[in-house]
């Protein structure tokens, strides 16, 4: 097992000595620290898997590392299905592994009570738009209630250490922490924002009338640890709402690529940067975007060996692609220069036109077949290489996380780099009536864009919410955001070639064990061409993850050349909540 917790001595971010926490795994204790999740104490333990599948029986551990692929489920203090990524340690938890499909068990837990909520704006989301949108709102006079379920703000680009790890260093491993931590101050003194950590958001109804009598939306939430038995749904009621609800990693299917040691590029970018754990040794990471550097530098602050960063995208491509807008190009070019040198004082080499086509392990990772490809990302014969390495971090792009915004009946696009986004107007109003959304989930731009969009929809919401005058908005810093996120699509574009990589045996659903194979004989034997159908014929986004990781992925597998695929999305519950406590919110109607 190669994962392991950075010493203390030594790291950039200074890190104090945490409060030893006891806790046990599969009846034996273990060593913890406050503020840990469990995945990082079973990581920093020597447990890279601690599930199997129900299907067939594989191992499994962390994936994505932001909850949302579900591979790292875990049964803590006998309930089952906890996400390991997500849940946060505490005194006498008993973390057992779960084999298979493990029926809940009739644990007596007490409902912790929790009373209506309502605020003139709502924002889902605390990341750079979130943030943004709950400031722009509150400055605009609006009575902000921002929610978020991370146990602090930030998201996946500003995300912070756990209090508990006492950092006298933060801002060596966060970019722009000086003006993140003041807009983090800002925030917290504010009197008109009311801030709900570890909420999620699983559903929403769409309420607004033509009168606007009604609030424009009703979310149910709940609050408290991930997953934890006992949170009782409450609902939110939102004059204006704010979807700032971000992204999560693409991953392309290559064989192998559901042995643990595989792991998202965010998911050893928020284990580095959370919890100051390196997911392995020698560390291979790959895919396409300027966020595999970050990832980088961060594997490398935790004291990973990064053997190769490899761009599946030509250098000339990349060039070409920021040269089609010379007025954004120069910002890049000092980082990637930044970078480089970072690369270059750690001799790791970096190559354009490069990838990852195989994984190799029994029970983990071992090793990594790379190729150099073609102008189409098509492998060429007879430059496969073999590299052994005890993790492969891998990222192609990222897809917006578009559950919550679809339930609410908003109009989706297609975004810069070819995913769906939910469509905006220009005060980044979606199409249902009072509901904005801003950030990633209007199209993949980064984190200056999702901040310039967040400030425009928090006081567009504002203004719809309470009826005052609009205060001018920054719409020039918008303007360059989207220029940006569409040089940034030509520059690191995701060429059809990369369903070469995979056979009929590659897994591509991988909750439901579905192949590449089976899905072709689905879609050959009764000639289908629409993804919930596919999903009821084959299975393929029907598990836990109900399609985040697949079904793009599937979409584009199945597509016919010169068509646009259309994934299947709609579902009434975003995120994942127990039977139980739908009930529980039956009886709250």
């Amino acid at each position: 097992m190669s994962a392991y917790l950075r010493p203390r001595s030594g790291d950039p971010a200074a890190v104090g000595a945490s409060p030893a926490v006891d806790v046990t795994v599969d009846g034996h204790p273990v060593t913890a620290h406050a503020g840990q999740t469990v995945a990082a104490v079973l990581l920093a333990n020597g447990r890279d898997t601690w599930r199997t599948t129900r299907v067939h029986d594989r191992p499994r551990g962390t994936f994505c590392g932001i909850g949302a692929c579900q591979d790292c489920l875990v049964t803590v203090n006998g309930l089952a299905d906890v996400r390991a990524c997500q849940r946060t340690i505490a005194t006498g938890d008993a973390i057992t592994t779960q084999d298979g499909a493990v029926l809940p068990a009739a644990l007596a837990t007490e409902t912790v009570p929790h009373s209506p909520m309502s605020a003139e704006v709502v924002v889902v989301g605390a990341g750079p738009a979130g943030v943004a949108a709950a400031l722009a709102a509150a400055d605009a006079g609006a009575e902000v209630l921002l929610v978020d379920n991370g146990r602090a703000i930030g998201g996946q680009y500003n995300r912070q250490l756990p209090a508990e790890f006492a950092a006298r260093r933060p801002d060596r491993i966060q970019h722009e922490w000086k003006a993140f931590a003041a807009q983090r101050e800002v925030l917290g003194g504010h009197p008109r924002i009311t801030h709900l950590p570890e909420t999620s958001i699983w559903a929403i109804e769409d309420r607004a009338d033509e009168r606007q009598e009604l609030p424009a939306a009703r979310l149910w939430a709940q609050q408290g640890p991930a997953d934890a038995a006992g949170r009782q749904p409450f609902p939110i009621d939102a004059k204006a709402l704010v979807l700032a609800t971000g992204a999560y990693d693409r991953v392309l299917p290559f064989p192998g690529w559901d042995l643990p040691g595989v792991y998202t590029a965010g998911a050893a970018q928020a284990l580095a940067k959370g919890q100051r754990i390196a997911v392995g040794q020698r560390v291979l990471v790959a895919g396409t975007g300027p966020f595999l550097l970050p990832v980088a530098e961060s594997l490398l602050g935790v004291g990973a060996d990064v053997v190769a960063l490899l761009e599946a995208n030509s250098l000339a491509t990349v060039r070409k692609g920021w040269s089609t807008d010379p007025l954004v190009a120069p910002s890049k070019l000092r980082e990637a220069v930044g970078y480089g040198a970072l690369l270059a004082r750690h001799r790791i080499p970096l190559r354009h036109g490069w990838t990852v086509i195989a994984a190799h392990g029994t029970c983990h990772v071992e090793s990594a077949t790379i190729a150099r490809l073609d102008p189409t990302w098509r492998p060429i014969r007879g430059t496969e290489r073999r590299v052994d390495v005890d993790a492969i971090c891998v990222g192609f792009g990222f897809t917006a996380n578009l559950e919550l915004a679809v339930a609410a009946r908003c109009n989706l696009t297609t975004g810069p780099d070819g995913g769906p986004a939910v469509a905006v107007d220009a005060n980044q109003q979606a199409s249902t009536p009072g509901i904005y959304a801003a950030g990633e989930l209007t199209g993949i731009g980064g984190a200056a864009l999702s901040s310039a969009e967040g400030a425009l929809a928090g006081a567009a919401a504002a203004h719809h919410a309470t009826g005052g005058t609009p205060r001018p908005s920054d719409s020039a810093a918008v303007t360059r955001g989207r220029r940006f996120a569409v040089a940034l699509a030509r520059a690191y574009p995701v060429r059809d070639g990369w369903k070469s990589w995979s056979d009929v045996d590659t897994i591509v659903c991988r909750c439901e064990e579905v192949t590449r194979g089976e899905l072709e004989t689905v879609a050959g034997e009764r000639g289908l061409d629409d993804g919930r159908a596919m999903k009821l014929s084959s299975r393929a986004g029907l598990g836990m993850c109900q399609g985040r990781v697949c079904s793009r992925n599937v979409a584009e597998l199945l597509a016919a050349p010169g068509d646009v695929p259309k994934p299947s999305m709609k579902r009434p519950i975003a995120v994942p909540v127990r039977l139980r406590d739908l009930a529980q919110a039956e009886e709250t109607t």
